[in-house]
């Protein structure tokens, strides 16, 4: 059995409340905990708590963005959970997206390859405690290396992974679309990982299906998302969406979100029929699934424990 991920920090749960559930998740085989950051807590919080909690999970951040936040202090906090965890940090870093960076934070989305490549460079010199052509420098080199892995969905930012990072993370990937993106990865050097979060909804079409046609829209109507579908060749099934997203009817763009891609996407059913599910993906190319459970709090351990490895 590979790497097995779950996603920090667990939906509906606040963190002061996740020590049990992420010391039963490492005790049932995870092997890896990966922090989202969108609208909920940090990427690197949830790490750090856990990273007291654990004591042989790896943890990564899944992923920070570049723009928010300088690249020394993203090097702080990279080295200082390095230190916390005795070495079992991954730094994963990316663009983000226009939305985030631009409409949430008023930073402007530009040259978002660019961005990432510069601050890609500085920390591989930041993190082995060298000094940067800015003049930083760590006041303590972590013990061990800090393994860097990009968020990159398509193209140019795939390419970037394979010749500068120890691994590209994926998103919101159908399973017809994996092979175009496992495709780019041929050039990889050996131990490089291909992860991808996968969320996973227990349940039947009826039951799962409102919150599916909400979360599908509202994420690949973001435009870095629309252009990774487009790119994947599904331009023709997401335009009425994407158009009645930039409308302003979200309902419309729910309603209009293509009901094949989603269940290409999402992983359904039984806890054996998302096993099934998440096993195609790791025979398709994913190194790390990483799991993010969709349920109520009070089916949040079961749900977990049931897609445990």
């Amino acid at each position: 059995m590979g790497r097995w991920g779950l996603t920090l920090p667990l939906p509906g749960t606040p963190l002061h409340a996740h020590e049990e559930l992420v010391k039963r998740a490492e005790a049932v085989g995870y092997t890896d905990f990966w922090s989202g950051e969108t609208n909920g807590p940090d990427g690197f919080t949830p790490l750090a708590l856990s990273a007291a909690w654990t004591e042989r999970a790896r943890l990564g951040t899944g992923i920070v963005g570049v723009f928010q936040r300088g690249p020394a202090l993203l090097a702080q906090e990279a080295a200082a959970l390095a230190d916390a965890s005795e070495g079992r940090f991954v730094l994963g870093i990316g663009s983000s997206s226009d939305r985030i960076v631009e409409g949430w934070n008023g930073i402007p989305f530009e040259r978002p390859l660019s961005k990432v490549r510069e601050t890609l460079e500085f920390l591989r010199v930041a993190l082995e405690g060298e000094r940067t052509e800015g003049g930083f420098k760590l006041e303590t080199k972590p013990a061990a290396r800090v393994p860097i892995v990009l968020a990159a969905l398509r193209g140019k930012m795939l390419e970037l992974a394979v010749e500068r990072a120890d691994g590209a993370f994926t998103n919101f990937l159908p399973l017809a679309g994996l092979a175009q993106v496992a495709a780019q990865l041929e050039d990889a050097p050996e131990g490089f990982e291909l992860l991808c979060r996968f969320f996973c909804l227990p349940g039947e079409r009826e039951a799962v299906e409102p919150l599916a046609r909400f979360m599908f829209s509202s994420y690949v109507t973001v435009p870095v998302y629309a252009a990774f579908y487009r790119w994947l060749g599904y331009g023709d099934q997401i335009d009425a969406m994407v158009a009645a997203w930039e409308s302003g009817d979200r309902q419309g763009a729910a309603a209009a979100a293509p009901w094949e891609l989603i269940e290409d996407m999402f992983v359904f059913g039984t806890p054996e029929q998302m096993r099934e599910r998440l096993d195609a993906f790791v025979a398709g190319g994913i190194t790390l699934p990483i799991v993010t459970p969709i349920a109520p709090p009070k089916a949040l351990a079961a749900t977990i424990e049931a897609l445990a490895p």
